[in-house]
């Protein structure tokens, strides 16, 4: 499981559906050639909801003697629930000078001396392109040998492009940000035909501080990047542009505490130069306590935590005693239960921009729903307020990219209200797909979806 919490064995349960099954054979090996579509035919027509008239995999997916990966199959699935177009295109959401803006202020900028000098002269020398995105898959650098370079224009891997795997479907970039891990991609693993002609690589990037996904690294090229190598070298760049934020980070204040548990099940405590990873239970109790300074009594905290009524305080004492066990009583303070020092919460932190009036700057610290698959009555409630305060300051901004960074990241992509907002926004040139995604779901509206799928606020990879 990564660190999104999605269990990628709710995927492989599925195994047996039209999506994986056809020919056996290693035929990417010998029909993968570079600047030639190895995909034995086209897909589904361009328009059709995959879920209604599904596509077998290309043979090309499959390993001799078994089906496609389970990591490509599941991501297939996906891409076709996002109803990405096979015969589609990446859009381009960031001109010259927005880009320019972005990348320069973002985290990944720090990094690019050190992955421009691991990666540079292997991209050139083998006619490979690095690339590098951010946490929602778009390009911020697109590099390497000029050839290469303007192949790859003519499936839109350029700088500014959007390359999430819920936009552009199977791929590595955008598939390793999904699962938060390394990633390879071969050929026709490739969920759109445009891309079948390549074959990528890519690693997540993380905070070396709170552990967030920054963004990826990438190595794309041809057929000769078909090799376990590949993946092996882009992970050790990806470790090592960690290894540079982290000495390029500001050391921490003496006796600071910082609680990291946007986007994540599983909360991360920094505290005394110590990095723990708290178990759920401990996280939704550090959640509730950050965001109550002055501290909560026992009973207020067991309705807080617990949905059963029937949970006896008892359970809670061993729980906090547990905690107080892990962090030191210099941390966990009692009567009332309260945290001993001020404590730099990342959901604070998105609260206090949005009372600030700093939408961009607080959707862009928003990773994700606040431990998502907690059902702490505290923590759900805290959870909405604020999903629910940023969304709708995004729909009352108005601005595009803001919209497409919600609309197209997992928690947001079945939010009809943040799609139709997104519809009303974008240029008339890239309103096509926006439009044909929000009718998808005014079409699962129409024929009963679920309150959740209506939000959009707590969907999870």
């Amino acid at each position: 499981m990564g660190r999104t919490g999605r269990d990628d064995l709710d995927e492989e349960a599925e195994l047996s559906d039209g999506w994986v099954t056809g020919g056996a054979g290693p035929a990417w090996e010998r029909d993968a050639r570079f600047g030639a579509d190895p995909s034995p035919g086209p897909g589904p027509e361009t328009g059709r909801d995959p879920h209604h008239e599904p596509s077998r995999v290309p043979r090309e997916t499959h390993r001799a003697g078994g089906d496609a990966r389970p990591l490509v199959a599941a991501s297939w699935r996906r891409s076709a629930r996002a109803r990405v177009n096979q015969d589609g295109a990446a859009r381009v959401e960031l001109d010259e000078d927005e880009l320019a803006a972005y990348r320069d202020g973002h985290p990944m900028a720090a990094a690019m001396p050190v992955i421009r000098e691991l990666m540079g002269a292997y991209a050139t020398d083998g006619e490979h392109l690095l690339a590098v995105c951010d946490a929602a898959g778009r390009m911020l650098w697109v590099e390497g040998h000029p050839a290469t370079l303007r192949k790859a224009r003519g499936m839109n891997f350029v700088a500014g492009a959007r390359w999430s795997e819920s936009a552009a479907g199977t791929n590595a970039p955008g598939t390793a940000l999904a699962v938060d891990r390394p990633v390879q991609v071969v050929a026709a693993e490739h969920f759109r035909h445009t891309v079948r002609a390549w074959t990528c690589a890519a690693a997540p990037v993380h905070d070396p501080r709170t552990g967030r996904v920054l963004g990826a690294v990438d190595i794309t090229g041809g057929a000769p990047l078909a090799h376990p190598h590949s993946l092996a070298f882009v992970q050790a760049v990806a470790r090592a542009a960690e290894s540079q934020l982290a000495l390029l980070a500001p050391a921490p204040r003496p006796g600071r505490i910082t609680l990291s548990a946007l986007g994540r099940d599983e909360a991360v405590l920094s505290v005394g130069g110590r990095r723990v990873r708290l178990s759920r239970r401990h996280s939704e109790i550090l959640v509730l306590l950050a965001h109550r300074p002055d501290g909560v009594s026992g009973d207020e905290l067991l309705t807080l935590l617990y949905e059963d009524e029937s949970v006896t305080p008892v359970t809670l004492r061993a729980e906090l005693s547990r905690l107080r066990s892990l962090l030191g009583p210099e941390v966990l303070a009692s009567r009332p239960y309260r945290l001993a020092d001020t404590v730099d919460a990342d959901f604070a932190a998105v609260d206090r921009r949005l009372a600030s009036g700093a939408v961009a700057a607080a959707a862009g610290e928003y990773p994700g729903p606040l431990l998502p698959s907690s059902t702490a009555p505290g923590v759900v409630r805290l959870r909405q307020r604020l999903a629910g305060r940023l969304r709708a300051a995004l729909v009352d901004r108005g601005d595009p990219g803001l919209l497409a960074d919600w609309a197209y990241s997992t928690w947001g992509e079945d939010d009809v209200v943040v799609w139709r907002a997104l519809c009303s926004a974008v240029p008339a040139p890239q309103l096509p797909p926006v439009r044909a995604r929000l009718h998808a779901l005014e079409a699962e509206l129409s024929s009963g979806a679920t309150g959740l799928q209506r939000t959009g606020l707590h969907t999870r990879r």
